[in-house]
């Protein structure tokens, strides 16, 4: 009974998606074509200001179905300044001052002092973008432990039956044989939380103008200092001493793998960063210079095949969305169970 629920619970996510995936073509298509309207179309311009964060989010184009964000500033001039990002267009949406600050190229600077330091604390697309995520992650898990609450020694139903074998997943496959399975249970909180927000950021990444999360440095780098923290903290003197006297190694070669070791100790969040900022933006920056294509060559057949093409990518990158959560999650179980492990 069980099995069948889960599996008509999976039969209405997979469905859902190849809705998404439909949505994602056409979708990418309709916003592009807002864009090529206007003169002189560059493909560059447009890939990049959808990768790219911004201080307002265009669902549509320049003019219509636009979110204007909220800009937070503070400068030694001027002190705190809160207004919202449409101060900065005019009537045609072209650029203008507002309050002594100027807008450009997604930075803003004192109109009179460009080399003025300001501290920009606004909510960009990304940063809402993150809200969402968390918000829905949130929601979600919510309703998940209230299942479990509600369903003491039943079977899973509903939501609870997609999500358990997930988080036994990452329980089993993740936590257990990287950390142990006598300090495990104390991680499990982190990785878990730290494998859905990456996945569901890949995936609401792929909707039509939506922000690019993941793809975004300065999140992954955020991500990969948690790990950095949680694994350095935890360190045992054990892991301590492999880094500043590895133990088995000859005097002489002591000076080289030293100072080796200690710089893995930041290489390694380094690579997770990167890794997942690389995947999910080359995903993104793919499938935007395949739709370009129509408009660069101005044939409805390049779009209806570059859709196509699209489409079967956008599944691809489902892959990749849940490929980078479990790569990124099980990379930190990893270095956290270097750093825990128990001499022998």
């Amino acid at each position: 009974m069980a099995a069948k629920q889960a599996n008509n619970t999976f039969t209405k996510v997979f469905r859902a998606f190849l809705v998404m995936l439909l949505f994602t073509g056409f979708g990418y298509n309709s916003v592009l074509a807002s864009s090529s309207e206007e003169e002189g179309f560059n493909a560059s311009e447009v890939i990049l200001h959808h990768v790219m964060d911004d201080h307002v989010w265009h669902f549509v184009d320049g003019h219509y179905g636009t979110l204007h964000l909220p800009i937070i500033l503070y400068s030694e001039a001027k002190g705190f300044d809160i207004f919202s990002s449409s101060n900065f267009y005019d009537e045609d949406h072209n650029l203008k001052p507002y309050k002594g600050y100027v807008l450009e190229h997604g930075h803003i600077t004192l109109e009179n002092n460009p080399d003025a330091f300001v501290l920009d604390l606004s909510i960009t697309k990304t940063v809402f973008m993150l809200m969402i995520t968390a918000v829905v992650v949130l929601l979600i898990f919510i309703a998940v432990a209230r299942k479990y609450k509600t369903n003491t020694g039943k079977a899973p139903t509903g939501i609870q039956s997609f999500f358990e074998p997930i988080i036994v997943f990452v329980r089993d496959e993740v936590a257990k044989p990287n950390i142990g399975d006598k300090k495990y249970e104390k991680f499990m909180p982190f990785l878990l939380s730290l494998f859905f927000f990456i996945l569901f950021g890949n995936i609401l990444g792929l909707l039509p103008g939506a922000a690019n999360l993941t793809g975004n440095i300065a999140v992954t780098t955020v991500l990969a200092l948690f790990t950095f923290v949680i694994t350095n903290i935890n360190g045992n003197k054990h892991y301590w001493k492999h880094i500043f006297w590895t133990p088995g190694v000859p005097l002489p070669l002591k000076f080289i793998i030293v100072p080796v070791e200690i710089l893995g100790v930041f290489t390694k969040p380094f690579a997770l960063l990167i890794r997942l900022f690389v995947a999910i933006t080359a995903g993104h920056i793919v499938m935007l210079a395949l739709i370009c294509l129509a408009f660069i060559f101005q044939s409805y057949a390049v779009g209806v095949g570059s859709t196509i093409i699209v489409l079967f990518i956008s599944l691809i990158e489902l892959l990749v969305a849940a490929i980078q959560a479990y790569v990124f999650t099980m990379f930190s179980a990893l270095y956290i169970g270097m750093a825990t492990e128990e001499h022998h």
